[in-house]
């Protein structure tokens, strides 16, 4: 059993390095409310002191009813892919998003890496996801 903590032990150290929700100076969406992403025809910036801390990363809220909402299923409003780009994930990198650029399919939340980017991963999104889903988490620990 040593022997075995002994050979994880690097891959755990370099997985901490890369964390699981890309989180910019520790928060998640760059700030913004994962949960009106769902709820609002546009996403909107949260308030720092409605937050909660989820998977080593700070979420934002704009309201206290939406971080209830999120504290009750975070997997739900949460990104995929860690909130890195989905585009990118597709092709087996890990990338930063743009809170602006994003896309609801079957009621998960894909974010890019620009409105540019956007428009390329919405050009076959089932691939895109399909592809994306093939590296997700495993490209963590690379």
């Amino acid at each position: 059993m040593a022997g075995l903590s002994a050979m994880l032990l690097p891959q755990m150290a370099w997985a901490q390095k890369k964390p699981v929700y890309f989180a910019t100076e520790g928060t998640a969406i760059h700030g913004y409310d994962a949960v009106s992403y769902f709820a609002a025809e546009a996403p909107v910036p949260g308030q720092e002191n409605i937050a909660v801390t989820w998977k080593g990363a700070q979420w934002f809220f704009a309201t206290q009813q939406n971080r209830e909402r999120f504290e009750s299923n975070p997997r739900a409003y949460a990104p995929q892919f860690g909130g890195y780009c989905a585009y990118a994930m597709a092709h087996g990198a890990l990338s930063s998003t743009d809170p602006k650029a994003w896309k609801i399919v079957d009621g998960r939340l894909y974010l890019t890496h620009s409105p540019e980017i956007e428009r390329l991963w919405q050009g076959n999104v089932a691939e895109n996801i399909r592809l994306a889903e093939e590296y997700w988490p495993a490209i963590l620990y690379r």
